[in-house]
C-alpha cells in the first residue's frame, strides 16, 4: 500500500507529538503529504452567553492556526511536505467529512486510555467515532504513558 496523503487531525496539545513521530516517519516512508487539521469544536462557544462568543471562537481559533503551525514546522524539520487547515464543527463529524472530501489516503489519530481496561477495549469516542466512520484507513496511537 502507498500512501500519498496522510490527515493529522490535531487538537493543539503536547500529545500530538507521539502521533506526528508515527505520521512524518509514515510519510518520509512514503514520499507523502502531511495535512493537518485542526477542528474548532462549536459546542465549546455556542453554550456561551452572545457577548462572549465571538471572543471564545477567535481564541479557539487561533489556537487552532497554531497547532497547524506546529505541525508543519515538525514536518519541515524532516523534509516532509505538510499542508493545514482549521474547521469548525464537531470534532469527530468534521474529520469522517473532510476524509469523504478530500484525497486522504489515511489518517493518523491518537488516542488515550484512562485505565487498563480502557487501554485494551475503547478508544477516545473522537477516535472511535473516525474509526467506524471514515472511509480510508485509520491508523491509531496511543498516546500518553501507557502504565497510567
Amino acid at each position: 500500500m502507498n500512501y500519498d496523503r496522510i490527515l493529522v487531525p490535531t487538537d493543539g496539545s503536547e500529545a500530538i507529538v507521539d502521533v506526528l513521530e508515527h505520521a512524518l516517519d509514515m510519510a518520509d516512508r512514503h514520499d507523502a503529504t502531511v495535512e493537518a487539521l485542526y477542528v474548532v469544536d462549536e459546542r465549546q462557544y455556542h453554550a456561551l452567553p452572545a457577548d462572549r462568543r465571538a471572543e471564545a471562537e477567535e481564541t479557539l481559533e487561533r489556537k487552532g492556526e497554531r497547532a497547524i503551525e506546529e505541525v508543519q514546522m515538525r514536518a519541515e524539520e524532516l523534509g516532509v511536505e505538510a499542508t493545514g487547515s482549521v474547521r469548525e464543527g464537531i470534532p469527530s463529524e468534521t474529520i469522517v467529512k473532510h476524509t469523504r472530501g478530500s484525497s486522504n489516503d489515511v489518517v493518523v489519530i491518537g488516542t488515550r486510555g484512562s485505565g487498563d481496561h480502557d487501554r485494551h477495549v475503547k478508544l477516545g469516542s473522537v477516535t472511535r467515532r473516525v474509526v467506524e466512520n471514515a472511509r480510508v484507513p485509520v491508523f491509531v496511537v496511543h498516546i500518553g504513558d501507557p502504565s497510567a
